[in-house]
């Protein structure tokens, strides 16, 4: 486990972020599932993500490295196509998720954190084995 304080915080962001989506998803799923299955559900994928996220980049090595770039680039990848669909076409998503309009109902911090994980897993990484 690593004792950076800028990793320590992007950890700590992660986890909010992974319980934040986590609950609001499990509520959705449990009390309205059939009114927008698929945003509720692409919720349960962004809480998934920052779970994996958040416990790659709490540990160092190499594994860990290549675990925390994959769930940070799957997250951005995430990001920008729900947003950009949701975006374009806001039928598509008749309820917000974590990732629509580009992570605006979170003050854009999901389409931030990416890009700041994988600056940081560039940085100061264990690149090894990725």
């Amino acid at each position: 486990m690593v004792r950076s304080p800028g990793r320590q915080l992007l950890v700590a962001v992660y986890a909010v972020f992974a319980v934040a989506a986590g609950a609001r998803s499990a509520v959705q799923l449990a009390t309205k599932f059939d009114e927008a299955p698929v945003a509720y559900l692409l919720s349960a994928l962004a809480a998934l993500i920052y779970v994996v996220a958040t416990v790659a980049l709490r540990y160092r090595g190499p594994r860990a490295t290549h675990v925390a770039v994959t769930a940070c680039s799957i997250e951005l990848a995430g990001v920008l196509g729900v947003g950009a669909l949701s975006v374009a076409d806001p039928d598509l998503f008749p309820d917000a998720t974590v990732w629509s309009d580009f992570g605006i109902g979170y003050g854009f911090v999901p389409l931030v954190l990416p890009v700041i994980g994988l600056w940081w897993l560039w940085r100061y990484g264990d690149h090894a084995a990725t």
